[in-house]
C-alpha cells in the first residue's frame, strides 16, 4: 500500500507522542512560526496520509542522499523517513532494473499530480543529454517526464539547483539545474553542498500543514533557510567587529576561536542557516570547526565564490586590518566629536533664535550623530 496514516508509520517505529510534539516544536523553530502552532502541526502531521516520494539521482556524487540518510540526528531522519512514503530512490531501494523503473513509472502514472519529486544532481544536456542515462533513458527526459506530472519538485544541493560543480568552467556536458532543464514546473531549491536534511523535513512539514510551499525568495529558497546573512549569525561575528582574526592557519587567533575572514571566509556574502541548525545533531558546522565558510548555499558558488581561501575585498563593518585597539579610539573619538557639534548646533540654533521661541511650522526633528531623533519644540499634548 503506497500510502498510510503517519500516526501508524510512528507508533509501528515506536515514537513516543512526547518525541513527536518535540519533533513538530523543532520545526515550527525552524520556520520561524509563534509557538501556537505546534498544536497546528501535530494535529495537521497527526491526521495527514503519507504523501509518496520519489527521489531522482543525475550527474552526482549522491552527497546529498547521503546528508539525509546520514543525518546525526535519528529524529530528523526517524520522521522524514516515517513522513514519507519513500517509492523510489536508486540509492536505498531494494528492487533494480525493470523492478525499480516500474515502480518509478506506476507512481507517475498512478499519483498524478500527487506525489513529491526529489531531484539530486544536475541534468547534461549536451549531445542530447547522453552523458547521463538511466534504463536507457536521459537525465533531461526522466526530469522531464517526472517533474511535469508531480504536485512540486525539490531540488536538493548546488548541483541540481544550479549545476553545481559539474556545471563550473569548461562544463563539457552542458550540465544545468532542474528549474532550467524543466522550465515551467514548481522547483524549490535547497541549495547548499550538501543540503541539510532538517531544511528538507521542515518544508514538508509545512507542506503537510498548510497544503502550500514556504515563502521563497528570488532563487525559488526557502526564506527560514535562506533568509539571513552568516555573517550575522555567526559565534565569530564579536571577534570580527573587535578587529581580532586567524592570520595563518594554526596561529594563536585560530586556536582561540578568532574570525576566519581574512582566511576567505564568505561568511559576510552568504546568506543560509548553518550557524543555527548545525550539522552533526546539531552540535557543529564549518566555521564552528575552523574552516570558513565557501559560500556553498550560493547561486553558482563554484565559479563566483572560488578561489576559497582568498578574501572577500571588503564587508559591513570594521576594516579587517583594523586592530581592536584602534576601533576602540575611534568610537571613543567619534562619540566625542558627536556631542561637540551637537553642543556647537545647540549654540548656534540658541543664538538664531531666543529660549521658548517655537520656529513656524512646528517642533523640527534634528538628526544626532548616533543617529537617535531629538525632538526641538515644546512636548506634544497625549
Amino acid at each position: 500500500m503506497l500510502q498510510d496514516s503517519l500516526t501508524k508509520a510512528l507508533k509501528s517505529r515506536g515514537v513516543s507522542r512526547r518525541d513527536f510534539v518535540k519533533f513538530c516544536s523543532s520545526m515550527v523553530a525552524m520556520l520561524a512560526l509563534p509557538p501556537r502552532y505546534v498544536s497546528a502541526v501535530a494535529k495537521a502531521l497527526s491526521e495527514t496520509t503519507k504523501p509518496i516520494l520519489v527521489w531522482l539521482e543525475f550527474q552526482d556524487c549522491a552527497g546529498n542522499s547521503e546528508s539525509m540518510l546520514r543525518s546525526g540526528d535519528p529524529t530528523v531522519t526517524d520522521f522524514v523517513l516515517n513522513l514519507l512514503s519513500w517509492e523510489y530512490h536508486e540509492l536505498i531501494m531494494a528492487g533494480a532494473g525493470r523492478q525499480a523503473e516500474d515502480a518509478l513509472e506506476r507512481v507517475v502514472q498512478e499519483h498524478k499530480g500527487e506525489f513529491i519529486a526529489v531531484v539530486e544532481g544536475a541534468i547534461p544536456t549536451a549531445a542530447d543529454g547522453v552523458y547521463c542515462t538511466i534504463a536507457g533513458k536521459t537525465a533531461l527526459a526522466i526530469a522531464d517526464h517526472v517533474c511535469r506530472n508531480s504536485a512540486f519538485n525539490i531540488a536538493v544541493g548546488a548541483c541540481a539547483w544550479d549545476g553545481g560543480l559539474v556545471r563550473s568552467n569548461p562544463n563539457p556536458t552542458g550540465a544545468i539545474g532542474l528549474q532550467e532543464a524543466v522550465p515551467g514546473v514548481t522547483v524549490l531549491n535547497l541549495g547548499g553542498c550538501p543540503h541539510n536534511p532538517a531544511n528538507t523535513a521542515a518544508v514538508l512539514v509545512h507542506y503537510l500543514t498548510f497544503h502550500e510551499l514556504p515563502a521563497l525568495d528570488q532563487y525559488n529558497r526557502p526564506l527560514f533557510a535562506y533568509g539571513n546573512i552568516i555573517h550575522d549569525q555567526c559565534e565569530r561575528r564579536a571577534h570580527y567587529d573587535a578587529g581580532r582574526f586567524v592570520e595563518e592557519w594554526g596561529d594563536e587567533g585560530h586556536r582561540k576561536g578568532y574570525c576566519l575572514y581574512k582566511m576567505g571566509c564568505k561568511g559576510p556574502e552568504a546568506t543560509y542557516n548553518c550557524p543555527t541548525v548545525r550539522w552533526n545533531g546539531g552540535t557543529s558546522w564549518p566555521v564552528k570547526s575552523g574552516h570558513g565558510c565557501i559560500a556553498c548555499a550560493s547561486y553558482r558558488f563554484w565559479d563566483t565564490k572560488s578561489p576559497f581561501y582568498k578574501r572577500l575585498p571588503s564587508v559591513p563593518g570594521f576594516p579587517a586590518d583594523v586592530d581592536a585597539g584602534t576601533i576602540g579610539l575611534v568610537l571613543t573619538g567619534g562619540m566625542a566629536a558627536g556631542v561637540t557639534l551637537h553642543g556647537i548646533a545647540s549654540m548656534a540654533r540658541n543664538q538664531i533664535r531666543p529660549r521658548g521661541e517655537e520656529p513656524a511650522g512646528g517642533p523640527t526633528e534634528i538628526a544626532k550623530p548616533s543617529g537617535l531623533i531629538e525632538r526641538e519644540g515644546p512636548p506634544e499634548k497625549s
